[in-house]
């Protein structure tokens, strides 16, 4: 794979991904503690009026199940621990993208290419192997 190409299909292609997924989780995470937020906040004020409207107690655990629910998700998809694993590899990514097209240490001389793919690939395995143990873990708890 030649320079360019391999700056465009893999290393772009990568800081993009990355950065995709990155917005998504942190959108996910933060969006799920919203609803938890207000969701919990509410529960005092509804409790206030279940004896005028009886109904209110089969929200109030409708609200409770929700809580249940997103915090399970929560945890089970570490939302906030892949957002934030995937902005560092992205950032790590442009990092050795800019520090290559600068030609600043450690890309100085006719070696510079063959040590960006090398670091550059070496931080992509990293992260998956990364999240391979995140996986591994999630699926330890869940059958304890």
């Amino acid at each position: 794979m030649e320079e360019e190409e391999y700056l465009k299909n893999r290393l772009d292609d990568q800081i993009d991904w990355y950065d995709r997924k990155s917005i998504q989780n942190q959108k996910t995470y933060k969006m799920l503690q919203l609803i938890l937020i207000v969701s919990a906040a509410s529960i005092p004020f509804i409790s206030g009026y279940v004896d005028k409207l009886v109904y209110l107690q089969y929200l109030l655990g409708a609200i409770g199940v929700l809580i249940a629910a997103i915090t399970a998700i929560i945890s089970l998809y570490k939302f906030q621990e892949t957002w934030t694993a995937y902005r560092t590899t992205c950032e790590s990514l442009r990092h050795e993208k800019y520090l290559y097209l600068t030609k600043t240490n450690p890309y100085v001389g006719k070696n510079a290419f063959n040590l960006l793919v090398q670091r550059v690939e070496m931080l992509i395995s990293k992260e998956n192997s990364s999240w391979a143990e995140i996986m591994q873990k999630t699926e330890e708890q869940n059958e304890n």
